[in-house]
C-alpha cells in the first residue's frame, strides 16, 4: 500500500490513550488500551494519510521515578532524563509491537519505526524555577507527606485534594532528531517519535545534557509537525470537542474555530493549565507557523475527527 503521496498527519495520543486514570498500571492494562487506539489509528493510515505518532507518559514517568528514588538503596536511582527515555522505549515498544499485529490483520505492508526522541529547551526558561507539571500517580495526604520525607519530590494538592509530584516544564525549542523522522515519514514508514514531550536537553559547554524536566506533550506535537512541515495536527483526548465553560450550566461546544478567536479564549481563561489549554495552544501554534488545520478530537473518534464529523478544527 503506497501511502507516500497522502498528508501527513502528527496525531498526539492522550495519556488515556495508554493507562486510564481509574487502572493501577499493570502491563497488560496498558496493552488492551493501546491495542484499542492502535486500531483506530490504522483505520487513518488505510484512508492513505502518512501518520506521526507521538504520545504521554505522565504516569509512566513518574512510576518510573518513584521505584528509581524508593529503591535508591539498592540500586542507584537514574536522573529524570533516563527515566523519560526508559518510558519511550516502554511505550514505543507497545504501540509499535500492536501497530505491526494490526497492520498485518489489515494485510499492509508499511515499516513502523520508534525514535527515542530528544527536545532542546532553554536553560533559562523560567519554568525551572516553578513546578507545574503533575506526573506519576495520585496521592493522598498521607502518601505526600511520606514521599516529601524521603524523596526529593515537590508534591503540590489540586482542587479536589488530591497530591501529584510537580516538575518543570520547559517549552519546546527544536526536536534533535526532526531530520530523521521527516526522511522516514518521507520513505512512507509510521514513525513513533516524541513521546512524553521528549527528552528535554539543553545546548551545555561539552553538548547536548539532559535535564529534570517534563515537556508538555501537545506543545512538542505541535513543535514536531511544524518541524516536519506535517499538514494536520490531530490532538486526541477524552472529550469530543472542546468546550467553553467547560461542565457548567452554559457550556458550549465548538466546532470550526479561527486561530485568533480561540487565543481570545485562552486569554478569557477558558481552559485549564495542564488540560484543555496546552491543547489549545498547541493547535493554535500550528496553524499560525504554516499548518493547515489542528483538530482536537476524543481518542476513538480519530477517522471521524478528521472528516469534520466531530472535534474541534482551529483553522487560520
Amino acid at each position: 500500500m503506497d501511502i507516500k503521496a497522502g498528508q501527513t498527519i502528527v496525531v498526539a495520543l492522550g495519556g488515556n490513550a495508554i493507562l486510564q486514570a481509574s487502572q493501577k498500571g499493570t502491563y497488560e492494562e496498558q496493552l488492551v488500551n493501546v491495542r484499542r487506539a492502535v486500531k483506530e489509528i490504522v483505520r487513518l493510515i488505510q484512508k492513505r494519510y502518512r501518520i506521526v505518532l507521538t504520545h504521554g507518559n505522565g504516569p509512566q514517568i513518574g512510576n518510573l521515578y518513584i521505584q528509581n528514588s524508593l529503591a535508591g538503596e539498592a540500586v542507584p536511582a537514574m536522573p529524570m532524563d533516563v527515566c523519560s527515555a526508559q518510558s519511550q522505549g516502554l511505550i514505543g515498544y507497545l504501540i509499535q509491537q500492536e501497530m505491526i499485529n494490526e497492520l498485518a490483520k489489515k494485510r499492509m505492508k508499511i515499516s513502523v519505526c520508534s525514535f527515542i526522541t530528544q527536545v532542546l529547551v532553554s536553560s533559562t526558561d523560567p519554568a525551572f524555577m516553578k513546578p507545574t507539571k503533575p506526573i506519576g500517580p495520585i496521592h493522598n495526604k498521607r502518601e505526600a507527606e511520606v514521599l516529601n520525607q524521603k524523596t526529593t519530590f515537590v508534591m503540590k494538592e489540586d482542587s479536589r485534594r488530591r497530591w501529584r509530584r510537580v516538575v518543570p516544564s520547559p517549552r519546546p525549542v527544536r526536536i534533535i532528531e526532526k531530520e530523521i523522522i521527516r526522511e522516514n515519514v518521507a520513505r512512507g514508514h509510521i514513525v513513533i517519535a516524541a513521546g512524553g514531550g521528549g527528552i528535554p536537553v539543553i545546548d551545555a559547554p561539552s553538548g547536548l545534557k539532559g535535564v529534570e524536566a517534563v515537556i508538555d506533550k501537545d506543545l512538542t506535537s505541535c513543535r514536531l509537525a511544524i518541524d516536519i512541515q506535517a499538514d494536520i495536527l490531530l490532538i486526541l483526548t477524552d472529550v469530543e470537542r472542546v468546550a467553553l465553560h467547560f461542565n457548567m450550566p452554559r457550556q458550549k461546544w465548538l466546532d470550526v474555530v479561527h486561530a485568533a478567536e480561540a487565543r481570545r479564549y485562552l486569554a478569557e481563561g477558558h481552559f485549564k493549565e495542564g488540560s484543555m489549554k496546552p491543547k489549545v495552544e498547541a493547535g493554535i501554534q500550528f496553524v499560525e507557523q504554516g499548518g493547515k488545520k489542528s483538530i482536537i478530537g476524543n481518542l476513538f473518534s480519530a477517522v471521524s475527527s478528521v472528516e469534520g464529523k466531530t472535534g474541534t478544527e482551529i483553522i487560520r
